[in-house]
């Protein structure tokens, strides 16, 4: 019989034994990859959606609601402003570029955003096919919403109000898909992007929007509103006037993006950290367990183990069957663990009704997996070291004779 089909049998044989130090090792494990994996995507939607955005303009409200809504379309807006004052502060020197941006409706639950060309150069996104919106009524779709959805170009979409798939309060006016985006892996991929006035004529339909009168289409443009203005600056110095300009002598209230979602990555990274706690320990107790079982496998088969020596088996030898033992539980732990917060991270989602979102989720980089599998290697290893000490001071004569 070869080593390592000694060491299945013993791990048989304590069903038991192997049930806990399987269990808790894919737990902390579990734990360990789970809680990098959220860590990982919520740093990844922080530092790729932001993309040129330098500050956000909106109602006031919640600030950080404000960025969630407008910036990673998360969280509802907080209010609608003026976009004739909207545009005024877009003419500042310090504003390289203000997009506004209008939303509240949705297609089968993806946002339907109306703003202008400049929206999709904020998030370097280039037309896969079709081109880009030129009228009112004309829709370019991200590429996940034309993954899922099946859309194709020249396709009528008919939108409903609120930002949640219903069937209750459907618009009738037809938008027409006329461009699909490539992918970005950005929140933009999300999203239906249309012009502000495809917006105003969806919720405005007694208003009559004529080209040919400027005048008249000035003044509605007066009266419209938009639902947050996105800036990117020309100036570093813009980042200390033109928040505090707006906050203190206007009705709206100026946000930086970035320090935002730093503050809530402090208040989440408390969380963060104190789950890794709790990984580590459950792994440090399941390191304990495996070490019990190995153990108690080396002085119950004190005996056997003494046979073989007499056999000519080396400690060598010895020491292969409970290290193959530990190894073979901590490689299983492994592969459970990995594939459970890769299966059970989508469950959860879809049990908490956020199916839509499951593109916040991101694949685990190389070297988190690596780290994981360091520490349960180093506390696998650790258990066979301290189990194996009985082999080492093995005395055969003495346990032969105590047999007899």
């Amino acid at each position: 019989m070869k080593i390592w089909e000694i060491s299945i049998k013993n791990i048989k044989s304590k069903p038991l034994y192997t049930f806990l130090s399987v269990f808790m090792l894919t737990l902390s494990i579990i734990l360990l990859l789970g809680i990098q994996r959220i860590k990982h995507s919520f740093q990844y939607q922080m530092e790729n959606n932001l993309g040129d955005i330098d500050l956000v303009i909106g109602a006031k409200g919640s600030p950080l609601q404000l960025v969630l809504a407008s910036v990673l379309h998360l969280d509802n807006p907080t209010g609608n402003i003026s976009y004739h004052e909207a545009i005024k502060i877009s003419k500042n020197p310090m504003i390289k570029s203000a997009v506004p941006i209008s939303y509240g409706d949705n297609y089968k639950g993806f946002r339907i955003v109306g703003t202008t060309d400049k929206f999709a150069s904020l998030y370097k996104a280039e037309l896969k096919q079709g081109h880009r919106v030129q009228k009112s009524m004309e829709v370019v779709v991200g590429f996940s919403v034309a993954q899922q959805l099946g859309v194709k170009i020249g396709d009528v979409l008919l939108s409903s109000h609120g930002l949640i798939e219903n069937t209750i309060d459907v618009h009738s006016d037809k938008l027409t898909v006329v461009g699909i985006l490539k992918p970005t892996q950005k929140v933009i991929d999300r999203l239906i992007i249309t012009n502000l006035q495809s917006v105003w004529d969806v919720h405005n339909h007694d208003e009559t929007h004529s080209s040919e009168n400027h005048h008249e289409h000035e003044h509605q443009d007066k009266d419209q509103e938009i639902t947050s203005l996105l800036i990117s600056f020309r100036s570093p110095s813009a980042f200390l006037t033109i928040p505090r300009q707006i906050n203190q002598k206007t009705s709206m209230q100026a946000v930086l993006p970035k320090f935002e979602l730093d503050r809530l990555y402090q208040y989440t990274g408390v969380g963060f950290k104190t789950i890794t706690g709790i990984a580590y320990l459950i792994l440090i107790i399941s390191g304990i367990i495996m070490f019990t079982s190995l153990y108690k496998m080396v002085k119950e088969r004190s005996f056997d183990l003494a046979i073989l020596r007499t056999y000519g088996a080396t400690n060598f030898q010895l020491i292969k069957i409970v290290a193959y033992e530990g190894f073979t539980i901590a490689l299983a732990a492994y592969g459970f663990g990995l594939l459970l917060v890769k299966v059970g991270s989508k469950f959860i989602f879809k049990l908490m009704h956020a199916g839509d979102k499951l593109y916040i989720l991101k694949e685990l980089p190389y070297h988190e997996l690596l780290n994981t599998g360091a520490a349960t290697f180093i506390i696998t290893l650790l258990s066979i070291l301290l189990a194996i000490y009985p082999i080492l001071k093995i005395d055969i004569s003495t346990i032969l004779s105590h047999e007899k």
